[in-house]
């Protein structure tokens, strides 16, 4: 084939393995209390981890390896907390500021392909059931998201994103995001028809702190096979993983990993080092060490 295309089958093939491989349970959990939650949140600090912080390098699985086509990517992202105290409807108000660079490391000269900028502010709620058990995390936000360029090669968009995040199985966390997309039209008038209106995410710790296995799916605005599936799996080799680090192997698929060029389709292999975000810890639960 003269241009290799996303098949949405793959979403779905992958979809129904790993949803299927969730519900193997491996370790006995208990949901945290609105009490204990309370204490816990009360005790982090009002500046974090957001996203993964992370250095990978890889070849792509879908042309010719040399120093244009393999590459580095990296990503910084920070969360800043700017009010505990109770905001309307039991919210809290916090920052985040995510930066992804594409870095062709091969090639002479070191270039930078692309590199995206993605601030935001949000509202984050908790639910709990009935029983005052943590069900699940709620969040309304504003987001940017641009390159910083200029002119023709200048990609930019905003949006109102919803998201929330629960436990669906014992060691498996989902979380689900839509979002409302504004001024998006300038530079990439067709942006929707390869990331969407939403995305899905699945992550199943194997073994905590050490084996843990995440998966992005989303789908674009069209009837073809356009969206993105991305796979990984974090693996800590080390015996003391206080700073949270992890080895990463990372498998991306489809189009719009990038803002520059997110019409392309493409397949990455890349593997690295990364420092895993734990926003989401609580939805592991209580192990029956931590109960007792």
């Amino acid at each position: 084939m003269t241009k290799w295309r996303f098949n949405h089958r793959l979403i779905k093939t992958i979809a129904l393995i790993v949803l299927s491989i969730f519900t193997i349970a491996t370790v006995q959990s208990q949901a945290y209390t609105k009490q204990e939650l309370e204490d816990s949140i009360a005790k982090q600090p009002y500046f974090s981890i957001h996203k993964d912080n992370f250095f990978v390098t890889g070849v792509p699985t879908n042309k010719t390896i040399n120093s244009s086509t393999a590459n580095a990517k990296y990503q910084i992202s920070f969360k800043q907390i700017l009010t505990r105290s109770k905001l309307p409807l039991d919210t809290y108000l916090y920052m985040t500021y995510t930066q992804k660079a594409f870095w062709n490391i091969y090639e002479e000269s070191f270039p930078f392909n692309d590199i995206n900028f993605n601030p935001s502010i949000a509202l984050g709620k908790v639910f709990y059931d009935k029983e005052e058990r943590l069900k699940g995390i709620g969040t309304l936000s504003f987001e940017h998201e641009s390159n910083g360029r200029d002119s023709l090669a200048s990609r930019s968009w905003n949006r109102i994103s919803l998201e929330y995040t629960t436990g669906i199985s014992k060691n498996t966390v989902a979380r689900f995001k839509a979002w409302l997309p504004f001024s998006h039209k300038e530079g990439n008038p067709d942006l929707l028809e390869y990331v969407g209106l939403g995305e899905i995410n699945l992550s199943h710790t194997y073994q905590p702190d050490k084996l843990i296995f995440d998966l992005r799916l989303r789908k674009g605005l069209n009837f073809e096979g356009k969206g993105s599936v991305r796979a990984r799996i974090y693996y800590n080799p080390f015996g003391n993983n206080i700073s949270n680090q992890y080895l990463m192997l990372e498998w991306y698929v489809g189009q719009a990993e990038g803002l520059l060029n997110y019409e392309q389709s493409q397949s990455m292999i890349r593997v690295g080092y990364v420092i895993r975000t734990n926003e989401f810890k609580w939805f592991n639960g209580k192990s029956k060490k931590t109960i007792n």
